[in-house]
């Protein structure tokens, strides 16, 4: 649910108290739209009022930040002391939900630079905070630490070694190393041996304490002046040999969790490729996002099966950079452009003299230039029969053979197939190799349509034409009517025509605004009247009445569309007076025109 008007105009108009504001504040509402943006912020971000209000914080600032502002509107849970990176700035930010009525209606974030406080910091901690620093460093480690001068005198204990040792600081502060061995307290000091060695040294010591005898091991580190000459101090780490089994499992644990922090990364990729064009904001996409993310962790073959331009190599290419390969290779091969005749050497790669015409020192294949990465086989349906045998033997042995060679060649890339041929019929009908076909379809990926996740349409043609905008230099940007045209066409050539009609809108119109007017015709009459089973009638269903009836509301829908009978005869490639002319004959009154 949106902010109310008058809500919304409540909060705009404290706008005015917010400009005043040191601190950058940015309110967006529940669909992360950003409503409220000082000039703070202006400053702060870099970012024109004019570019920000009214869009996608994803879009204008951070995917980031949108993540947890979501998080702010599912559990109403503010965030105090958000520390991100913007730009190569430090961003402190404090942010809370906005509460209406008692409902969460969005986020104000306030936030600040500390960019410049960070450096000030970093200067001035070596001169005027080193000691506590490096108390704060000292007692935030689990392990034991005790420091001690170069003549072993006890400088610094911290609260870890008092537990594992039972012993107090204020019994060891300002002590000799030598008396503590003398009274029994330690069986050794590593700082007397690291202090004659003048090297780190290891060694098993003994503690009489409080809490009776433990067994340590100590490592001991020297610290020497500048001069490199003299032991300034001696820094020994104390682990309690009881706790190395309780660490193994903590560690096996923070494994854990940096591997599965790892993966909810990676899942989040779908929305850190806008570069792919991968743009999901639908729930359907971010799923099968996600579940490419996950399988791009192991090697097993995919098959990525959909319609012609909903973005099948798109798709391969983010699994190629969100697994382990990201910086090998990452070849693709279309096996329905490359003439039959070339394709097996261009695959698999020729020995010298294998045929006429061939270099005289041999070719490697687009397989071999893959080793280590991802090849993409686009069009698999086409791939000649006897080339099938070929790749099944590839999948299957790690090796091939170059055309015209008898020396098998190891090879290890990771196979994603893409058609949108309906591989189970060809198998059927002879034409696909069933144990390849199977081979291929270890994890099958099914991409829908655009018309089944309408929900990307408006995220994607936002995404294009800010890509286009920048290509060409240009700030056009689409009126209401002409975004609900888009919306509703239904995009047999999916992502690639909207790719390819937005870029056409923006390199063909001459204004800033693309009107409805300059959308292509046939998209305006499948969307503004669609031919569908229940519009055609089987009374008066002859070929003129059915004319005439189509005629009739698409002349009718326009004309309501536009407002005036000139704009509608733009729209429709006829001149105004025939549009006037057919109004009269289909007793359609200006009265209907808003």
């Amino acid at each position: 649910m949106n902010l109310m008007t008058d809500e919304i105009d409540f909060i705009q108009n404290l706008s005015i108290i917010f400009d005043s504001a040191y601190n950058g504040i940015v309110i967006v509402n529940k669909e992360g739209n950003i409503i409220v943006y000082n000039k703070a912020a202006k400053v702060k971000l870099k970012l024109e009022s004019d570019e920000v209000i009214g869009s996608f914080i994803g879009d204008v600032i951070s995917m980031e930040v949108w993540l947890d502002m979501q998080h702010i509107l599912h559990t109403g849970i503010p965030q105090i002391g958000r520390k991100i990176k913007l730009d190569g700035s430090t961003i402190i930010a404090n942010r809370t939900p906005l509460l209406i009525n008692g409902k969460i209606e969005g986020v104000m974030s306030i936030f600040q630079d500390i960019s410049e406080y960070e450096r000030v910091i970093t200067e001035l901690e070596i001169y005027k905070r080193i000691n506590k620093e490096l108390d704060a460093i000292i007692e935030s480690s689990y392990d034991g630490l005790y420091i001690t001068d170069g003549s072993a005198t006890t400088l610094r204990v911290n609260k870890a070694y008092e537990r594992i040792s039972g012993l107090s600081r204020e019994n060891l502060l300002g002590r000799k190393m030598r008396e503590l061995v003398d009274r029994g307290i330690i069986s050794q000091s590593v700082s007397l041996e690291v202090l004659k060695l003048r090297e780190p040294v290891t060694i098993m010591q003994e503690i009489f304490g409080k809490t009776g005898k433990k067994k340590v091991i100590v490592t001991g580190n020297p610290i020497f002046d500048e001069d490199n000459q003299n032991i300034i101090l001696v820094v020994t780490n104390v682990r309690d040999i009881t706790e190395l089994e309780e660490l193994r499992e903590e560690l096996e644990h923070r494994r854990y969790l940096s591997e599965r922090y790892l993966s909810e990364l990676n899942e989040l990729k779908g929305d850190l490729f806008p570069e792919e064009g991968l743009v999901a904001r639908s729930e359907k996409m971010r799923d099968l996002i996600s579940m490419a993310v996950k399988v791009a962790q192991v090697d097993a073959s995919i098959l990525i099966t959909g319609e012609s331009g909903v973005g099948k190599s798109k798709l391969a290419r983010l699994i190629h950079r969100a697994s382990k390969r990201q910086d090998k290779p990452f070849i693709k091969i279309n096996c329905g452009a490359i003439p039959e005749a070339l394709i097996e050497s261009e695959m698999f790669g020729y020995e010298r003299g294998a045929f006429t015409g061939a270099r005289s020192e041999g070719k490697p294949g687009l397989f071999e230039i893959a080793h280590t990465g991802t090849i993409i086989l686009d069009e698999i349906g086409e791939l000649p029969l006897h080339l099938q045998t070929k790749l099944l033997g590839i999948l299957e042995d790690k090796e091939l053979i170059r055309v015209g060679g008898t020396k098998g060649r190891k090879v290890d890339v990771r196979v994603i197939a893409a058609t949108n041929s309906d591989l189970k019929k060809q198998v059927l009908e002879k034409r696909f190799r069933q144990d390849l076909f199977f081979r291929l379809e270890v994890i099958p990926i099914n991409i829908p349509p655009l018309r089944e996740h309408r929900d990307d349409i408006l995220p994607l043609i936002q995404h294009f034409l800010a890509n286009f905008n920048k290509s060409y230099e240009t700030k056009k940007r689409f009126s209401p009517e002409a975004i609900d045209c888009l919306i509703n066409y239904d995009y047999p050539g999916n992502v690639r025509e909207l790719e390819n009609i937005v870029e056409r809108l923006v390199v063909v119109g001459d204004q800033d605004l693309i009107l409805l007017e300059h959308i292509p015709k046939y998209m305006i009459e499948r969307t503004l009247y669609p031919v569908t089973d229940s519009s055609l009638s089987l009374e008066n269903s002859t070929l003129t009445n059915s004319l005439s009836s189509y005629e009739a509301i698409l002349i009718e829908n326009i004309i309501n569309k536009c407002g005036t009978t000139y704009k509608a005869a733009k729209i429709l490639g006829v001149n105004q007076s025939t549009v006037v002319r057919k109004m009269k004959k289909y007793g359609i009154s200006k009265a209907k025109m808003p």
